[in-house]
């Protein structure tokens, strides 16, 4: 089985600095973020962006397998950074949105590598 996720958290204000620190992190420790990914069962995690009536949010799209291991659970340098970033950014206050996904198209052959 597979979960598809699209989330929308809001960034604390004044911290878009900080956000913008944040991708670049990711960005450019691309290869050893993806292998943190493993243990997770994370086959797709994409972050978005977005500035709305004067609020910025910003958006995780994700597809996971059952079982995977929590990024809290991961003593990995990446993910440790990744969730000091995401806890001087991210406005608690704010109840993250889940949005509800209608149509899931992934291929068979495709979905039955991720199952």
């Amino acid at each position: 089985m597979i979960n598809v996720e699209l989330t929308r958290f809001r960034v604390v204000k004044g911290t878009s600095h900080l956000v913008d620190e944040w991708l670049a992190f990711l960005n450019e420790h691309m290869h050893e973020t993806l292998l943190t990914l493993e243990a997770e069962k994370m086959y797709v995690e994409t972050i978005f962006r977005e500035v709305l009536d004067g609020h910025e949010y910003l958006y995780w799209y994700s597809i996971q397998g059952e079982g995977g291991q929590e990024v809290e659970d991961s003593t990995h340098w990446i993910d440790q950074k990744h969730l000091a970033y995401w806890e001087q950014c991210i406005d608690k206050t704010f109840r993250p949105v889940d949005l509800t996904p209608e149509v899931i198209m992934i291929p068979k052959n495709i979905r039955q590598q991720m199952e």
